[in-house]
């Protein structure tokens, strides 16, 4: 039997501090070595850290709209500003197709995985 992908893994340190890779890592514990599984692995990684880094860009959009709400002085064109962010329109769609991405991914993963 392969050894597990994982055998080259970095520190443990480096799962402490990078979540993402950690949870790769424990992920790639699971899969047989084999080159379609590293790929697999490397895809998942950048779709979990581009959805991540999308959830950042939603959730400072929603920070930026509760300070411009809060603000003593509202004005229609700094409502309507608050309200025109194209840019996480944008990232709203990125975090989609990431999600349908991560689903295909580990599905395909599941299907790779050890028994035992």
């Amino acid at each position: 039997m392969s050894p597990p992908v994982a055998a080259l893994a970095p520190s443990a340190m480096l799962r402490r501090t990078d979540p993402v890779r950690g949870a790769v890592e424990r992920l790639a514990r699971t899969l047989p070595a084999r080159a379609d599984a590293t790929v697999l692995l490397d895809f998942v990684e950048d779709d979990l850290r581009e959805g991540l880094d999308a959830l950042g860009d939603v959730q400072a959009h929603f920070h930026d709209l509760l300070l411009t709400l809060h603000r003593e002085t509202l004005t229609p064109v700094a409502v309507m500003n608050a309200g025109e962010d194209l840019h996480v329109l944008q990232r709203l769609e990125d975090l989609h197709e990431v999600v349908t991405h991560l689903r295909r991914r580990l599905s395909q993963a599941a299907g790779m995985i050890r028994n035992g």
